[in-house]
């Protein structure tokens, strides 16, 4: 490389890591929004299909913001939601209908369609992000969002949380590692853009266990990817767990948590386009809160720097089996 001119990596552009916003910016040539919807879905781990209570991490009040309501229309909280976004991001124009509370494929298929169509039919909507668990999809539903797209952006994202059967069942998840295979591959053969989401520092996972799940999941025909660390919330099974038991957990702080990604983005794969490095939460909301007041872009900002200084990036050392 000559002197003054900067490493382009392998999606096109200098940034160290494959950057969420660029990867829409190559697609649609703007910014393109995400509009947060709650469609009033439950979980099979929820209603008693496969459990009660949930995975023992969740409440989705959180993150849910407050035009997000279920008692609400899909067009009224998209409609709210575009005006939000358009006040804080003034150039936002196009948007995707992000279906994020719960599990947004738990239902039949009439049910989905008229969901969908309606997020659909809002001027400005381009498409659809459907969070998801990979033990509630099916051919039917894959071949209705393959159709959908053909005309729009379609991303399935789904909850793997962990590669280790073991922590999926101390945390209710209620599906098994297999499961998240076979719907990933299932859906990325439909044509269907594909996402999975991990959680980092789950009680029985060493920072070990959690690094070799980089190789794991770099070898699934995956899209996009979306990493947070385990926040201990009110309100959840976990922080009963937490309060008796704190000795089995080791939660990150933010410097261990930064040293952490960057080791594990070294074996990621580089094709995988990463929405997200980290969760946030209100803190009135954590159990414990190991960070203090940082947002999101500020962890990505540190991260980017950190990366600089070590003059490494995403794949580094990634291997294709």
């Amino acid at each position: 490389m000559q002197q003054g001119k900067q490493r382009v990596y392998s999606w096109g552009n200098s940034r160290r890591f494959n950057a969420y916003s660029d990867y829409f910016k190559r697609l649609f040539g703007e910014r393109i929004q995400k509009v947060t919807l709650d469609a009033g879905f439950t979980c099979p781990n929820r209603d008693g299909t496969k459990g009660y209570g949930g995975c023992t991490y969740c409440n989705n009040d959180a993150f849910n913001p407050g035009y997000c309501q279920p008692s609400k229309s899909i067009a009224q909280q998209i409609r709210e939601g575009m005006e939000f976004h358009r006040i804080r991001y003034r150039r936002a124009r196009r948007f995707l209908a992000y279906f994020q509370a719960y599990t947004n494929t738990y239902a039949r298929l009439p049910e989905l369609q008229a969901i969908y169509d309606q997020a659909l039919s809002v001027p400005g909507v381009e498409g659809l992000v459907i969070g998801t668990r990979p033990d509630c999809v099916d051919d039917e539903k894959l071949d209705y969002f393959a159709r959908l797209a053909k005309d729009y952006y379609v991303i399935l994202e789904y909850g793997i949380e962990s590669f280790y059967n073991r922590t999926l069942d101390h945390i209710n998840r209620g599906h098994s590692v297999e499961d998240s295979i076979v719907a990933i591959e299932k859906t990325a053969q439909k044509g269907i853009h594909t996402g999975a989401h991990l959680i980092f520092g789950l009680p029985g996972e060493t920072r070990e266990d959690m690094l070799r799940q980089a190789d794991m999941i770099s070898q699934l025909p995956l899209d996009t990817v979306k990493f947070h660390q385990l926040q201990i919330l009110h309100k959840t099974q976990m922080a009963a767990e937490y309060k008796q038991h704190p000795e089995r957990f080791t939660l990150f702080t933010l410097e261990d948590y930064i040293s952490f990604i960057i080791r594990f983005m070294e074996r990621l794969n580089p094709a995988f386009v990463i929405e997200r490095f980290s969760g946030e939460a209100p803190p009135s909301m954590l159990v414990k809160d190991t960070w203090g007041d940082i947002r999101t872009h500020e962890v990505r900002s540190k991260l980017e720097q950190r990366m600089h200084d070590l003059d490494t990036w995403q794949g580094k050392y990634f291997r294709k089996t």
